[in-house]
């Protein structure tokens, strides 16, 4: 399985790419098994109603993350690239009041989100935390057509039968495409690094480039940094109080026009960069909770730690250009494809050690990388910043990406800038491999209580109501 670099980076939309875009993109491919007819159907069958139920994580934190207006919108046909965030509130009205669905290519079908749409919290599915499954019905409402999906972090989605041979055939991070540097482990890529001679974002360049040309390649990496720093713009214009009743005001705008009004001034700051890493990760996840556009990094609720190291390099480094950006994201994807296929981005699977955790991991390997670092150097980088998120929990407020997220991202953006700045300072060598953290988070989400995992049952989900 080839894990591209816009595999981990998607543009899609709010609050959560595993409870969001992953619900929304499972019922677009539920929609399409239905109108390829690539299906045992009883003969004259015709599918005349739809239903869907959500489990694990999905069920508990569902509609504090908007699964259920995603699963809604996903069986209207919306997907998480082509939906207007602007429009969605209008569009499930109009479900919910005419109880029926009119996905494109497809007959109207009934749909009563208050019947339609079950949240089952007795029943996980046996494969991930995120399950959920769809089933389409004839008029006398007789079983047509089944299908279990797991939304597995970062907007992925996979069968079934898809996760079991995923599960037994053992993939690779970068292999399954005969690319030139299939590396399935961060030893091996430092191996072929050296072998090489290439950094790592030169090795995952050509391995995207067995894909598509080097130009297509270019303009995609060049749009996903135009979508990150857009939603860092718009979080930076926006306030008020977001959506979801825990009446959270977005900070990002304040404390953006207090700096600027310090940097007129030229008044000392000491902690200038933090404060500006800061606020861009605030600015990107305000308006990731707010249900806007946003890009997977490797997921939404670590959005805004990748975007802000890149935005904070562009303001502190003169020499930051458009190649640099390129290889910043190369780089980082190439750091979080081997997390993803050894471990998890997922927090309903390891917890927030799997989302800020691997993203800060992903922007300390993307900044020492622009930074010019030698690959030892890249590693050491993602190593330091993974290591000390190891344990994080999941435990949102509410169910909502709010609280402790969106200031989780702004820390995450910290360590990572650390992590690369110590990395810089040294020659590489260092007694932890990067491999053994990865691996040692993948053991610790296994270990961990699921109330850590995105189920809203532990930590300051429980203890913050409290206080």
């Amino acid at each position: 399985m080839f894990l591209s670099v816009f595999d981990l980076f998607k543009i899609g939309i709010g609050p959560s790419s595993s409870h969001t875009m992953g619900p929304m993109t499972a019922a677009a491919r539920f929609l399409e098994e239905i109108a390829t007819g690539d299906w045992p159907r009883p003969a004259g069958a015709t599918v005349d109603r739809l239903a869907a139920s959500l489990h694990g994580s999905l069920a508990y934190t569902g509609i504090g993350h908007g699964t259920d207006r995603a699963v809604i919108l996903g069986l209207d046909g919306a997907t998480p690239t082509t939906i207007d965030p602007d429009r969605m509130d209008g569009a499930v009205a109009t479900i919910r009041a005419e109880k029926r669905v009119r996905p494109a290519g497809h007959p109207r079908y009934r749909f009563d989100p208050d019947v339609d749409l079950v949240l089952n919290k007795k029943h996980p599915l046996p494969g991930h935390a995120n399950g959920m499954t769809f089933s389409a019905f004839d008029a006398s409402d007789r079983l047509l057509l089944k299908r279990i999906y797991y939304s597995v972090g970062g907007g992925f989605v996979v069968s079934d039968e898809e996760l079991q041979r995923l599960k037994s055939s053992g993939a690779k991070a970068e292999g399954g495409a005969n690319v030139p540097y299939p590396f399935s482990s961060a030893a091996e890529m430092l191996d072929m690094a050296a072998e090489s001679g290439l950094t790592i974002a030169e090795m995952k360049r050509a391995n995207e480039e067995v894909h598509m040309p080097r130009g297509d390649l270019d303009a995609g990496l060049d749009r996903i940094w135009s979508a990150m720093r857009g939603c860092i713009d718009r979080g930076l214009s926006q306030d008020g109080i977001m959506p979801g009743g825990l009446k959270v005001r977005r900070r990002a705008r304040g404390l953006h026009d207090k700096l600027q009004e310090e940097w007129r001034q030229n008044r000392p700051n000491p902690l200038l960069a933090n404060d500006w890493l800061s606020i861009y990760a605030m600015a990107v996840n305000e308006e990731n909770a707010a249900g806007g556009r946003v890009v997977t990094a490797p997921t939404n609720g670590a959005a805004g730690v990748v975007p802000a190291v890149i935005r904070y390099w562009e303001h502190f480094h003169v020499d930051a250009d458009r190649r640099g950006t390129r290889d910043f994201l190369l780089t980082a994807a190439a750091i979080g494809g081997i997390i993803k296929t050894k471990a998890s981005i997922s927090g309903a699977e390891v917890g927030c050690q799997g989302e800020v955790g691997s993203a800060s991991a992903m922007a300390a390997a993307g900044l020492a990388a622009v930074l010019g670092g030698t690959p030892e150097q890249v590693e050491n980088a993602a190593e330091i910043a993974l290591e000390h998120h190891l344990g994080m929990t999941c435990d949102p407020v509410g169910g909502l990406v709010q609280v402790p997220c969106i200031e989780r991202n702004a820390l995450g953006a910290v360590k990572a800038v650390t992590a690369a700045s110590l990395a810089i300072k040294g020659d590489g060598k260092h007694f932890v491999p990067l491999d053994a953290a990865i691996e040692t988070m993948r053991q610790t989400g296994h270990d961990m209580n699921e109330k850590y995992k995105e189920t809203s049952q532990g930590g300051l989900a429980v203890n913050v109501v409290e206080c």
